[in-house]
């Protein structure tokens, strides 16, 4: 006779601890508790789902946690925080400040819908689940200020945006914990394409469970980062995992401090933890790297959290996960008191110090964009890297589909549309326009994308003036050399600030079938930027992307 199998008790990869989430009640509508089978259940309508769902998405887009602030505004008091930092600091909290009016969202890329939802044993719901939250997110991004970024494979190599920003991602997981038997929790997150295209995935060895080895690799990949994706960053890092899919899984959630109460201490539980001694040690390394708030110094996070989990004895997973400064995610809950939603600050002025303490613009050399391209870049080559500029006069707004085009017209041996050899081109995509607005959320976006174009676009007469967020390739840096170029590197960011202040007015300059990727004319009055890469071959990114440090350094956590 065959013995039982022994009984083994479940064990959670992830015990995150109790919530702590500060919450706001929504409503008490469309949910019901009624009994059967001699059994609680907590209904809940499809439309409780998809209001909270909206109600998530628009917070989200204008509104920042309180802690996230803090931290901004702590840069400001750091009297080590360089002027650049303070600047970048001043800068966020400026564009929180005009994105909590609901109007113009935080980011210009209001990003992917991202929705996890953890459902109780006892919730009932009519319908897919997936399919009322979708809903939510339709109409979020239909009715308000958002930007429709979603594309749609029609074959291998043409797309088409879906003018909906569906489909979003919606995953709900069975939650067997006791006492959550009348609990739904949700987590929602807009992720745009600067942060979503730092998750990085290294399948490592042993060997990299060594300090010194560990600590190369890190230095290493950890500058890699670079600037794209809008620091200060709240990073995440995660060594292990039963799997590569879940090692980035718990990266994404750690960034987005969903796993803060994970216990602090490994056991033969095998469930995963946080080192909060490596955390502060981490956190004092991006310190030290020079690249600071985008444009140099010390703030190239605001926290970090590192996670190890179990592994396979032949694998090591190693994943890397920000969240930029869009920090956009927000916890909710159905219970039977009703539908609840993460309290976000509404009121971030009294971040903000007095207007005297901002950086002074004597500081700022002024460059006039309605002078011949010649005359620009002759004022642009006395600078040296890391100056302040303000641009005033117009600029051409091109992105990845738009550089895709212009180089077909090439290929095909037509000229260089005038407007690139004319004017400085900003890689930027807009979100909606208000009503009584000149612009929509207006920001950078990544450099790096268009890397591949610059050359070409340069020796064709285009291009000699660029403009966008994060650090550039050597290809570029020669480029500019080569062709007497100038990278200038714009705030990441504060896209609702610039719309508000910078942006005069705005057009569609060709392609308007590409919706927000076709090219653009706008007019901008001191529109803040930094020169990156000049014409003699300086690369302001160079220096703090290589590695240098040897250990992290060891003392008490940074404040």
């Amino acid at each position: 006779m065959t013995a039982a199998p022994e009984e083994r008790d479940f064990v959670d990869l992830l015990p995150i601890g109790p919530d702590h989430t500060p919450y706001r009640l929504l409503t008490t509508d469309g949910v019901e508790v009624i009994e059967a089978a001699d059994r609680t259940f907590l209904q809940v309508s499809p439309q409780a789902l998809s209001n909270l769902t909206f109600t998530a998405m628009r917070d989200i887009a204008h509104l920042l946690r309180p802690g996230h602030l803090a931290q901004l505004r702590s840069i400001l008091d750091d009297p080590e925080a360089s002027p650049n930092d303070r600047f970048v600091a001043m800068d966020l909290l400026k564009n929180a400040n005009i994105s909590a009016g609901g109007v113009l969202p935080m980011c210009q890329d209001t990003g992917t819908a991202i929705i996890m939802g953890k459902r109780g044993q006892h919730i009932l719901t009519s319908g897919p689940d997936e399919a009322a939250i979708t809903d939510g997110v339709a109409r979020a991004y239909g009715e308000l200020n958002l930007r429709y970024s979603q594309l749609a494979p029609l074959t291998m190599w043409e797309e088409r945006n879906t003018g909906t920003n569906l489909p979003a991602q919606v995953d709900i997981y069975a939650d067997t914990k006791p006492g959550h038997e009348l609990t739904y929790e949700l987590l929602f997150m807009a992720k745009g394409g600067g942060s979503a295209n730092k998750s990085f995935l290294f399948q490592e060895t042993k060997a990299l469970l060594n300090p010194q080895r560990f600590v190369t690799f890190l230095d290493e990949k950890l500058r890699s980062l670079g600037t794209a994706a809008c620091p200060p960053y709240h990073l995440a890092i995660v060594i292990g995992g039963t799997s590569a899919e879940y090692a980035l899984k718990t990266a994404k959630l750690a960034s987005a401090r969903y796993l803060d109460n994970l216990p602090v201490h490994g056991s033969m539980d095998a469930h995963g933890f946080r080192d909060l001694e490596m955390e502060a040690q981490v956190l004092e390394m991006t310190r030290h790297f020079g690249i600071g708030a985008q444009f140099g110094g010390k703030y190239f996070c605001h926290d970090v959290r590192v996670i190890r989990l179990p592994r396979h004895g032949a694998s090591l997973p190693v994943a890397i996960a920000v969240s930029c400064s869009a920090d956009r995610q927000a916890m909710a809950k159905i219970t039977p008191e009703g539908v609840f939603l993460e309290q976000l600050e509404t009121d971030p002025a009294h971040f903000l110090p007095d207007l005297h303490e901002d950086e002074p613009d004597a500081e700022v050399v002024h460059i006039d964009l309605n002078r011949p391209m010649s005359e620009i870049r002759a004022q642009l080559s006395t600078l040296p890297v890391k100056t302040r500029v303000a641009l005033t006069g117009p600029l051409v707004v091109a992105r990845d589909i738009a550089h895709a085009r212009i180089a077909e017209m090439l290929d095909r041996g037509e000229p260089m549309p005038d407007y690139f050899r004319d004017h400085a081109v900003y890689y930027a995509g807009p979100a909606k326009t208000p009503e009584g607005y000149a612009s929509g959320s207006f920001g950078p976006t990544t450099a790096g994308r268009m890397d591949s174009y610059v050359d070409r676009f340069q020796k064709a007469g285009g291009s000699f003036v660029m403009l966008a967020k994060g650090n550039r390739s050597q290809a570029v840096t020669n480029a500019c050399r080569d062709n007497g170029g100038f990278y200038l590197g714009s705030i990441g960011g504060p896209a609702a600030v610039l719309a508000q202040d910078n942006i005069t007015s705005v057009e569609v300059l060709d392609f308007p079938e590409l919706g927000m990727e076709a090219v653009w004319r706008i007019e901008v009055v001191d529109f803040p930027a930094f020169v990156v890469v000049d014409d003699k071959g300086n690369d302001f990114f160079a220096e703090t992307m290589t590695p240098m440090v040897t250990s992290i350094p060891v003392g008490p956590p940074p404040p």
